[in-house]
């Protein structure tokens, strides 16, 4: 197989040396959603959308529905397993009363989020008192612990991976305070403390353990009764906690379609320094832009995905090729093979990732040539030792000097010079607000800056300035219109919205998309309020003076000639036979208002002599 001089350096998105540019796989989300059951959860109601009352039990369910949905877009890895506690039936692995496991597929088991759980999972109410059925789990005279049961089944569920690699959590939706509220004594202490006792268990081995409490509509939820200990709640944070109970189950429905990045480390880099001395770097995405999923081809018939594969057959005897063809270079009529390595080898431009080349004033770096969200390094000690000790020396050294670095990133795919910019710890009397590091900016090439084009003018021409009126006007309306702590994170991508509705409602079946504010929209109330309006005619006012409503009168006339005229030329060029006209030579016996018919049609210039007019028309032609 012949090598393609210049297709020896291109961007190949199976080059093994671009792969540590990718990020590292994130770690997995393991979540069991434990949800009562009891008659209180059907009986208690609170006011749900558009006004309507629902109970407890049904809040608990769409706020589950809602966050699997979500779960899928932000990451369809993540394993889930819903367990109902105080039930009539029993259904897990551990046979213990009480406590139901919810699956599609009949194994009691973590599994990623399907279309058909959840579509399963929304109905699950009308069929509940039917096939699982709800009771009260402890009651006096009865040593049954259903809380302390779906605890352990629970964590026997989050046994599956490891806790450094993957985050575990317990989701408990409850409206019971004291679940132990009605038994006394001894019996109440033991079962107490031995709840208490498998949830401590639970945390020691990882596992964190969230309470989403559902409040009475004339009495609150009381956590200090018995799940501030479990939680460990003491002083402010039972108070931050009690506070923000009603926002925390609202904000799992409003995360719905909303892709969200794990706040962890996603890479690790090597920063060559000199002479073989390199440390470790940790990096984190402070911002990233979000994209809709990549396209998976499905067979038109099992809807299941399809896998591609390439064979290369041998063009003389149709068999395929075993082993990978060997590439070669003609040069001076001999052939000079190149091998699989020996290719990467020539690719690559630099053996580290990341390589120091030098030291610049911090002037010298301009707000253009941040072209896109910087990365946020620090350093780690886990298989180099010493590269924090050796970080810090640099860090304090740009700082003191006022300088940033310059280094070479990447690999063979896509290299380029990056700017590291050391930032110093700020601190306030809470505690920390940014922290010591060094942000990565990715430096733009010759081609990506683009100098600001001359303006020629003839002398006599004066650039027309504004008035002192006029600037103060434009300012009162500035500050009229501006938005008070604007960010980028408050509006979202209406684009992606739909995209997610769509897929939705392809995998669940569903009649109709789901309806999508658009927050990008103009607010029309908003700029309708007596202060903008003012604002905003006092600007027209100094800018076109009193008479400006006439002009735009005058305007929208000339505008609608305009389109007269170009409607006739199109009814009158259709009457001709221009491609004849054009090959026999006889446009030079039209008239120029003829020629000006086809010209006007077209949305060409009519200006200029007859032989101009036929030029361009052959010209559009291409005669």
């Amino acid at each position: 197989m012949e090598l393609d001089p210049d297709d020896i350096f291109r961007d190949d998105e199976d080059d093994p040396q671009s792969t540590y540019l990718q990020e590292k796989e994130s770690s997995k989300e393991y979540v069991v959603y434990i949800v009562d059951a009891s008659p209180k959860m059907f009986s208690s109601s609170c006011p749900g959308e558009d006004k309507n009352v629902q109970t407890h039990f049904q809040l608990a369910i769409s706020c589950i529905s809602e966050s699997l949905k979500n779960r899928i877009i932000n990451s369809s890895y993540d394993e889930i397993a819903i367990c109902f506690f105080n039930t009539r039936e029993k259904k897990n692995l551990q046979d213990i009363n009480n406590v139901f496991v919810f699956s599609v597929d009949g194994e009691d088991a973590l599994s990623r989020p399907t279309a058909k759980l959840i579509k399963e999972f929304d109905h699950i109410e009308e069929s509940f008192m039917k096939k699982i059925g709800s009771q009260y789990g402890i009651v006096s005279g009865s040593r049954e612990n259903s809380l302390y049961n779906a605890l352990w089944v629970a964590q026997a569920l989050l046994r599956k991976g490891s806790s450094k690699t993957a985050d575990k959590r317990m989701l408990l939706f409850t409206n019971e305070d004291d679940p132990f509220g009605t038994l006394k004594g001894v019996t109440k202490l033991d079962m107490t403390r031995t709840t208490l006792q498998r949830a401590k268990d639970a945390q020691d081995l990882g596992i964190s353990i969230e309470l989403l409490p559902l409040s009475y509509l004339d009495t609150e939820f009381n956590v200090s009764l018995f799940y501030a200990d479990m939680l460990g709640l003491e002083d402010n944070a039972l108070v931050d906690f009690v506070s923000s109970s009603v926002e925390r189950l609202q904000d799992m429905k409003d995360q719905l379609r909303k892709r969200m990045y794990k706040k962890r480390r996603y890479r690790i880099y090597t920063l060559s320094i000199v002479n073989g001395i390199s440390i470790q770097l940790s990096a984190y995405a402070l911002l990233r832009p979000t994209n809709p999923g990549n396209i998976t081809w499905l067979d038109s018939t099992t809807n299941l995905p399809l896998k591609s594969e390439r064979s290369l057959i041998c063009a003389d005897t149709g068999a395929l090729l075993e082993e990978a063809p060997k590439q070669f270079l003609s040069y001076r009529n001999q052939e000079v093979k190149f091998s699989a390595e020996e290719i990467s080898q020539l690719k690559r431009v630099s053996t580290t990732q990341l390589c120091l080349l030098g030291f610049k004033p911090l002037s010298c770096l301009k707000d253009y040539h941040n072209l896109k969200p910087s990365t946020f390094l620090f350093p780690t000690d886990e298989e180099m030792i010493g590269s924090t000790k050796i970080f810090i020396a640099l860090h304090r050294s740009m700082l003191r000097l006022g300088r940033f670095a310059v280094a070479f990133f990447g690999g063979s795919t896509h290299p380029q010079l990056v700017a590291l910019i050391a930032q110093d710890e700020i601190t306030c009397a809470s505690g920390q607000v940014e922290p010591p590091g060094v942000h990565m900016i990715y430096l733009p090439y010759c081609d990506d800056i683009r100098n600001p084009e001359e303006l020629h003018m003839d002398a006599t021409f004066t650039t027309p300035c504004a008035s002192d009126d006029e600037i103060k006007k434009a300012i009162a309306l500035m500050k009229r219109v501006d938005l008070r702590d604007f960010s980028v994170c408050q509006f979202s991508n209406p684009a992606l919205q739909k995209h997610y509705a769509v897929l939705q409602a392809l995998a669940l079946e569903e009649d109709e998309i789901p309806e999508i504010k658009d927050e990008t929209l103009p607010d029309e109330e908003g700029m309708s309020r007596p202060g903008i309006v003012n604002a905003i005619e006092e600007f027209k006012l100094s800018v076109y003076g009193e008479n400006y409503k006439e002009a735009e009168v005058a305007v929208s006339e000339a505008t609608k000639k305009r389109k007269a005229v170009t409607e006739k030329a199109v009814q009158e060029s259709a009457n001709y036979d221009w491609e004849d006209l054009a090959d026999n030579g006889k446009l030079k016996d039209l008239t120029v208002t003829e020629l000006k018919y086809y010209l006007s049609a077209h949305k060409l210039a009519v200006g200029g002599k007859k032989e101009a007019l036929i030029s361009r028309i052959l010209s559009h032609m291409n005669k």
